[in-house]
């Protein structure tokens, strides 16, 4: 008798929504300096400098105490309320009973988009977008649109006439992000008036990405208390509103994955519970970490703040002065996100300038469609660092005949 014959297993593959999820171009430009010696990388939103002393010593010191066990899926007490306080300072009073701690800004978003988004369900975001915010709704199964800012001889600006014809009333959710990764556009208060109402006729649930809030650097702002415009400044805590904000900008804490949620209180209960099924909780010693500081912190920040507008202007100058690029100073966030000749391939662009002169630079693409022709430079850091990194882009132009 025969053996029967085997069937040959098909090849494992993940669900369709996470195989068609765009690989981050950023990525992809970064693991092409790989194995070339002095490349300078301006692609990531980070700083060149270390977390602050005084929020280092605050973990070694939980760590030694022994603050290494589970705690509350919604954070530590203390740190709720400090959170809550500095909230309060910057936007009106909010109560630990709407703040949530995450394992980092990008989990909160994660999060925000699980309590409200599901398979089917229309999400509408402002674009260009760091690919986070796009992407993470696709994982639930939603479906994404994008409005597009437009960009002029002012910068980036938002046709809010246009956001609001998006919105219509089958909308479930607004991605956000002001001020924005990659433009450094700011929303004003204005447009977030407009919008909330909006959203408050039609049901709507609007996630504000508000990470950057604290890089904010505008030409006059006797009323701005050190923070970009937020929807925390117009709307209720109880409402359909959910700010996300992170650690890792305003305090150097890139690595410490640390984050919080501001939202109505009905809501936490049901996202306790998502945090148990994603993390559990953020690690005690670094709660600890975050409590020094929101509650140290504040001169610090508002030296970085001081410091990235310098870099920010230094670096506008620089590269106002080289042909075929075209800049425009930003309100806020740590990026320039500018035009160049040549840029219609930013990613293959960004890929030779890695390879030909060590220059590590995100190109526009990798924040969707719009960004093409584009080109986004961090520019938190030394400015002596910046300057040779201009001189490799002149060099690059001259290597390729557009100088």
């Amino acid at each position: 008798m025969s053996e029967p014959e085997l069937s040959v297993p098909s090849i494992p593959h993940a669900r369709d929504a996470v195989r068609t999820l765009r690989a981050s171009q950023i990525r992809e430009v970064a693991n092409a300096g790989f194995g070339v010696a002095d490349v300078l990388p301006f692609w990531f939103g980070e700083s060149d400098r270390v977390t602050p002393a005084f929020i280092r010593d605050a973990a070694s010191a939980a760590l030694q105490a022994g603050a290494t066990f589970y705690t509350h899926n919604l954070g530590i007490a203390p740190l709720r309320e400090a959170l809550a306080d500095y909230v309060s300072g910057l936007h009106g009073d909010t109560s630990p009973d709407h703040i949530a701690v995450t394992s980092a800004g990008v989990n909160a978003l994660m999060l925000a988009a699980q309590l409200v988004v599901g398979a089917g369900d229309r999400v509408v975001a402002v674009t260009p977008l760091w690919p986070n915010l796009v992407e993470i709704p696709k994982i639930l199964g939603a479906h994404v649109e994008t409005v597009s800012l437009d960009y002029g001889e002012h910068g980036w600006q938002l046709d809010v006439e246009r956001l609001l014809a998006a919105l219509t009333p089958d909308t479930k959710m607004l991605f956000v992000n002001s001020p924005n990764n990659p433009t450094g556009w700011v929303m004003t208060r204005e447009q977030q008036r407009a919008v909330l109402a909006h959203c408050r006729r039609h049901g709507i649930w609007i996630v504000a990405d508000e990470v950057y809030e604290r890089l904010y650097y505008p030409e006059a702002a006797p009323d701005s208390h050190g923070t970009a415009p937020s929807f925390l400044d117009l709307a209720s805590r109880d409402e359909r509103v959910i700010c996300v904000n992170s650690f890792s900008k305003a305090w150097l804490m890139t690595g410490w994955r640390l984050g919080w949620i501001v939202a109505p209180k009905s809501l936490m209960d049901d996202l306790g519970k998502l945090v148990e099924y994603n993390t559990s909780c953020a690690p005690a010693f670094v709660q600890q970490a975050g409590i020094a500081a929101v509650q140290q912190g504040e001169r610090f920040t508002q030296e970085l703040v001081r410091d990235l507008k310098a870099s920010r202007d230094h670096l506008v100058r620089a590269l106002s002065a080289v042909p075929g690029v075209d800049v425009k100073a930003p309100q806020g966030a740590m990026y320039l996100f500018f035009s160049m000749t040549g840029a219609s391939r930013s990613l293959e662009l960004c890929k030779a300038m890695v390879r030909q002169v060590g220059l590590g630079i995100a190109p526009g693409s990798a924040f969707g469609p719009e960004g093409e022709g584009f080109l986004r430079w961090c520019y938190a850091c030394d400015i002596a660092r910046l300057d040779v990194g201009v001189e490799r882009l002149k060099r690059f132009l001259a290597l390729h005949g557009t100088r």
